[in-house]
């Protein structure tokens, strides 16, 4: 019942959201015609905007690499999907123009929030590779018929990425994807797979829990593995098109993370406030920018 409540919860909300984003926009044309009311407004203003970021989004924001510098010259990116199933595509950083370059796949988690927080590590890597990335789908909007993602379908699709870009490819795995990218990895090297990549990376993903535990790994030991599954899994609402999926909810897993820093994110936003009822607003800016894509 917990994405149930959730969604009626947010649901709920929505009115309110618009009418204190329709406030926020009327303030802000009051106060470039009355000097006087910035001071007046302003603190209102502030709050209302900040009240309409503490929303959740579900689509994935652009990526807005347009172009790089790459062999010495600028060139145009081109996004182009390389692969696609119901659950992911294969997003390739296309360079028109260039001369062939390694290719790397990165594997970005599918754990609450979208690839697009990977966006600095792909400019980074486009100079010098030819750079695909998982764009993996929101769950709630893949129906049924799809059929099930598990861990198993999870390494199957790294696979067949992989044998999508090629031979002589390279892997890197961020965060929650390790595992998978590890056990594909090492499925393609024991069936000598044309395909397996030629160099494996793995970037603050654990593998062996069991080496400098931390709190998350001490909740993960100290319950039953029914526990998590009772209390932490729930379907998909109706209103979507992936209705009565099991999966388990983006803001669970975004309430964990910001729970286990709860002093920082409430710190930031009322820094934020403090910024835009002040008028800094370019102080504002990179706050506002962060959560827009952690949200």
């Amino acid at each position: 019942m917990l994405y149930h409540a959730y969604q009626a919860c947010t649901d709920a909300l929505l009115p309110l959201r618009l009418a204190a984003d329709g406030t926020h926009r009327w303030l802000g044309h009051l106060r470039t015609l009355d000097l006087d009311a910035r001071s007046i407004h302003q603190p209102l203003g502030a709050a209302c905007e900040v009240f309409v970021r503490t929303a959740l989004t579900h689509r994935r924001p652009a990526f807005g690499i347009e172009r790089v510098v790459s062999g010495g010259r600028e060139v145009e990116v081109v996004e182009e999907v390389a692969y696609a199933t119901p659950f992911g595509e294969l997003l390739r950083f296309g360079k028109p123009g260039c001369e062939a370059q390694p290719k790397v796949l990165v594997v970005a988690p599918m754990s609450g929030h979208f690839a697009t927080l990977l966006r600095d590590t792909v400019r980074a890597l486009l100079p010098d590779h030819d750079v695909y990335i998982t764009d993996w789908l929101n769950a709630r909007d893949v129906p049924l018929s799809a059929g099930r993602f598990g861990l198993d379908e999870y390494v199957e699709h790294l696979i067949r990425f992989l044998e999508r870009m090629g031979p002589g490819s390279h892997l890197v795995g961020v965060c929650q994807p390790c595992v998978a990218a590890l056990a594909a990895a090492a499925l393609m090297a024991e069936d000598d797979h044309p395909a397996q990549p030629r160099s494996l990376t793995l970037m603050a993903g654990p593998v062996d829990c069991r080496i400098s535990p931390t709190r998350v790994n001490e909740l993960a030991t100290g319950r039953p593995i029914e526990w998590f599954e009772r209390t932490l899994i729930s379907t998909v609402p109706l209103q979507h098109r992936g209705a009565m999926r099991r999966v388990y909810p983006g803001f669970l897993q975004l309430t964990a993370f910001m729970s286990m820093n709860p002093d920082r994110h409430l710190n930031a936003f009322l820094g934020m406030y403090n910024c835009l009822a002040a008028g800094r607003l370019e102080q504002a800016r990179a706050t506002q920018a962060f959560y827009e894509e952690y949200f």
